[in-house]
């Protein structure tokens, strides 16, 4: 409403959009955003323009200053009036001299996308207590650019990004979404990527059990039930694929960064508060498992699905735009060349990785 306002004021002695404009406006949203539809099959489209028009009538005329421009930097205002602070202040790194209403501008338009984006899916939750999948997946595809300059923009430090983004995108708390944001990273164009991948990591699994026994890194299968044996698997692991840098001692086994098990005595965020580390991790208990990242847990999957943890942590590392911990780097990028597919960059390459790339 507000693009369509200026340009209407710009074109015709400072005219607002007329009914009809606003009526074709309400008809392209829909056709662009089918959640967003109406209920009656006459009228898919009648409520949005009603939206629209309630906007335009609170929208008032602006004056002409009667002074000099003000000289004020510590706020900037966007179209709908709303106080945004100068994003220059939280930058990691110093931005270049650049023209005071160009920076004004830039800060104006990223600060609107970023509301834009939380708002959509909030209001999808509020149309249905069961968000359409459908719908959600449509959505993240259309605004795929935006959100990831968002998530890996310098507004958000490391250790407030996961909680920020899960406040602005929900549905990454469940599984097939924040999988299907690994394909939308990775080979967007490949809809049998996550299949794909699995077969991989099936494979993958089959080999370093045989490998693991052979190393002594871990018991023959015969001998373990279903989850401790995959939880043989998972802590053999790091140790197969060992990084130059130990873990800590709080910290104990590498494998600690991937899951834990926990007692029948344990608490869950009692762990989680005394955990060293804030990257992703699998909570394995006697109901179900757990994903959480820092304290806060993420979401629960079946224990059946156990043995694929580790794909589900991967897709975290990559939605929310993560640090492999020092502990299990080599292994997580062995997981990213041979399972996800995903090259590494070359000063990413660390001397542990780089022996296993030469002994593969």
């Amino acid at each position: 409403m507000t693009n369509m306002i200026s340009i209407a004021r710009a074109t015709e002695d400072c005219r607002y959009p007329t009914k009809h404009e606003v009526n074709a406006m309400a008809k392209r949203l829909v056709d662009y955003y089918p959640m967003i539809k109406g209920q009656a099959s006459n009228s898919e489209w009648e409520h949005v323009a009603k939206k629209l028009m309630k906007r335009l009538s609170n929208v008032r005329s602006p004056r002409k200053a009667k002074g000099p421009p003000s000289n004020k930097h510590d706020k900037t205002r966007n179209p709908m009036g709303i106080p945004v602070l100068d994003l220059s202040t939280r930058a990691s790194t110093p931005l270049q001299s650049q023209d005071s209403s160009d920076e004004t501008s830039g800060s104006v338009d990223f600060m609107d996308s970023l509301k834009t984006q939380a708002r959509h899916y909030k209001t999808l939750q509020e149309k249905s207590k069961k968000p359409n999948k459908a719908a959600i997946t449509h959505l993240l595809n259309l605004e795929f650019e935006s959100r990831r300059s968002f998530i890996t923009s310098d507004v958000l430090k490391e250790q407030d990004r996961p909680t920020k983004i899960l406040e602005a995108y929900p549905c990454f708390r469940e599984l097939d979404h924040v999988l299907d944001e690994l394909q939308r990273l990775i080979q967007p164009t490949n809809s049998q990527y996550i299949s794909e991948m699995k077969s991989r990591w099936e494979a993958f699994y089959s080999k370093v059990q045989f490998y693991g026994v052979m190393k002594k890194a871990m018991k023959p299968p015969k001998t373990l039930n279903g989850v401790e044996h995959v939880t043989a698997v998972f802590r053999a692991l790091p140790l197969l694929f060992p990084s130059s840098t130990m873990p800590t001692k709080k910290l104990g086994l590498s494998s600690e960064a991937l899951f834990h098990v926990l007692t029948t005595s344990e608490d869950p965020d009692g762990f989680l508060r005394q955990r060293p580390l804030s990257c992703p991790v699998v909570l394995v208990s006697e109901d179900n498992c757990m994903i959480a990242i820092g304290n806060m847990p993420v979401t629960t999957f079946n224990t059946e699905r156990l043995n694929e943890g580790l794909l589900y942590l991967m897709a975290y590392y990559y939605a929310l735009h993560l640090t492999y911990p020092k502990c299990i780097s080599t292994l997580l990028s062995v997981l990213q060349t041979e399972i996800l597919q995903d090259s590494i960059h070359e000063q990413d390459l660390t001397p542990s990785y780089k022996k296993v790339e030469v002994l593969h």
